[in-house]
């Protein structure tokens, strides 16, 4: 008696989904067996119209483990990374559907709070308790929350090496606009207002435009790339 045991629902289907093309009438010479998804062959012996496979060397080929009994012969399959649908190395390598989509919605709050930055530094608003000033801190708050959205979509790796260049995105530019808030406030942003390209003369304000830019294409194609502007 010959039972194999199939630890893995995925081994098990590729064992079974195995066929040993073979004409009942022709005799062929030499004939091989393989199975799908791993490497090795076993030959085939063809008896009273049966083709039959040494177990030995179906354990080779699946590197299993077989054990002898007194009335069985036992195969215990071992996992095979080859066999892994490829659509799941696809996503492996890659954003996960769903941090894709959290992650551009992050992107498009965090363009929204940066864009209210902008016309405030631009045409001189006042902040503070002002409206521009509580603006500024919604924007900052619904950006805020798609960033946990985007944490908690998080699955692969991709998913958190994006996720930390997104934050960091996230984290520069609300040190940016406390920072041009609170030297609002006390008076000393006048050197943002007095240019006449406030944002365009400022070195970090010109890094996070480039991040963002960087971020928002980088999403869009779903794998993962860095770029200096976002650390």
């Amino acid at each position: 008696m010959f039972r194999m045991i199939q630890p893995k629902p995925l081994i098990a289907v590729t064992l079974l989904t195995v066929v040993v093309i073979a004409s009942a009438q022709t005799q062929r010479q030499s004939e091989t067996f393989s199975i799908q998804g791993y490497m090795g062959r076993a030959n085939v012996i063809r008896l009273q119209g049966r083709a039959l496979v040494d177990v030995q060397d179906l354990a080779k080929i699946t590197k299993g483990a077989l054990s002898i009994e007194e009335d069985r012969i036992i195969l215990t399959l071992a996992p095979n990374d080859a066999a892994e649908p490829a659509h799941e190395t696809a996503r492996k390598s890659g954003f996960s559907l769903a941090f894709t989509r959290a992650a551009i919605e992050a992107m498009a709050s965090i363009r929204e709070w940066g864009g209210t930055v902008q016309v405030v530094v631009e045409n001189g608003y006042p902040v503070g308790k002002a409206m521009a000033g509580n603006s500024i801190r919604a924007y900052e708050g619904r950006a805020a929350d798609s960033i946990a959205l985007a944490a908690a979509a998080a699955s692969t790796e991709s998913d958190h090496r994006g996720l930390e260049l997104l934050t960091n995105e996230f984290n520069n530019l609300r040190v940016w606009a406390e920072s041009f808030v609170d030297a609002r406030n006390e008076m000393r942003a006048v050197n943002l207002t007095t240019s006449e390209h406030p944002l365009k003369d400022d070195d970090e304000a010109q890094k996070m435009m480039h991040c963002g830019q960087f971020l928002a294409q980088m999403f869009a194609g779903g794998t993962f790339q860095d770029d200096a502007a976002c650390h």
